[in-house]
């Protein structure tokens, strides 16, 4: 009933935009939407600035000129996605075993001095089991991805030690399939180039989504049935 419901809610809403293009998501601030929390990570013991004296330069400053990189909340800078993943697996999986068990009584006292019918009633075997199990599983992986894209990301916070968290949200619309690139993740300033870019593989903690919606991938997806059968059927 559940998966009736939700489907039916899925379906009323296809219906609404029949033959109308996917809707581009309203543009918002990431640390309001619903979930969003801010990010805490181990930070060093804080440090006092001391200046030292006729000097410019303070003792723990990263920079000693100002430049036009991202370093505070709400400042943009541009992400490079360069994703190349390649791996392949094979495993196989043996087992057997056979189990059997046969207890009993052979032979009562003077069970061969007692006629039928009552030497029927004289139990014979008191437990006979026979158990045989085997399996066989194989599996393999075979896989290759690739994404290369530039996606510019805000600044939502910044760190005690400096870091920032950075998120960023793309939608390219193309008839009528639309195209999500999210990317999001804790970065250095340090790592962040002089032409005010960083490429993925220096993010920690990268949260990086590719995928999209509309007519395309609705036909690639199975049905709201399928699925539930999927996870209801034990066979």
């Amino acid at each position: 009933m559940l998966a009736s419901f939700t489907g039916g809610c899925s379906s009323l809403e296809r219906f609404r935009n029949l033959g109308e293009q996917p809707a581009l998501a309203d543009i918002e601030n990431p640390t309001t939407k619903p979930g969003y929390k801010p990010v805490h990570m181990p930070m060093p013991e804080p440090t006092p600035a001391i200046y030292n004296e006729n000097s410019l330069w303070r003792s723990g400053s990263r920079e000693f000129f100002k430049d036009q990189r991202a370093h505070q909340v709400g400042d943009i800078l541009t992400v490079t996605v360069n994703i190349t993943d390649a791996a392949k697996t094979a495993n196989e999986t043996q087992r057997s075993r056979s189990n059997s068990e046969d207890s009993g009584i052979s032979d009562f006292i003077g069970s061969k001095t007692i006629k039928n019918p009552a030497t029927a009633v004289l139990p014979g075997k008191i437990l006979t089991a026979d158990s045989t199990a085997s399996s066989d599983g194989k599996g393999s992986i075979n896989r290759q991805e690739s994404v290369q894209t530039n996606v510019a990301a805000v600044v939502t916070q910044v760190l005690p030690n400096g870091n920032l968290v950075v998120e960023g949200k793309q939608e390219l619309r193309v008839n009528f399939e639309i195209r999500e690139l999210v990317v999001a993740g804790i970065v250095r300033p340090e790592d962040i180039q002089s032409d005010n870019t960083i490429d993925s593989t220096k993010i920690a903690e990268a949260r990086i989504a590719y995928g999209g919606r509309g007519q395309i991938t609705d036909v690639q997806q199975a049905r709201y049935g399928q699925q539930a059968l999927d996870i209801l059927l034990p066979f």
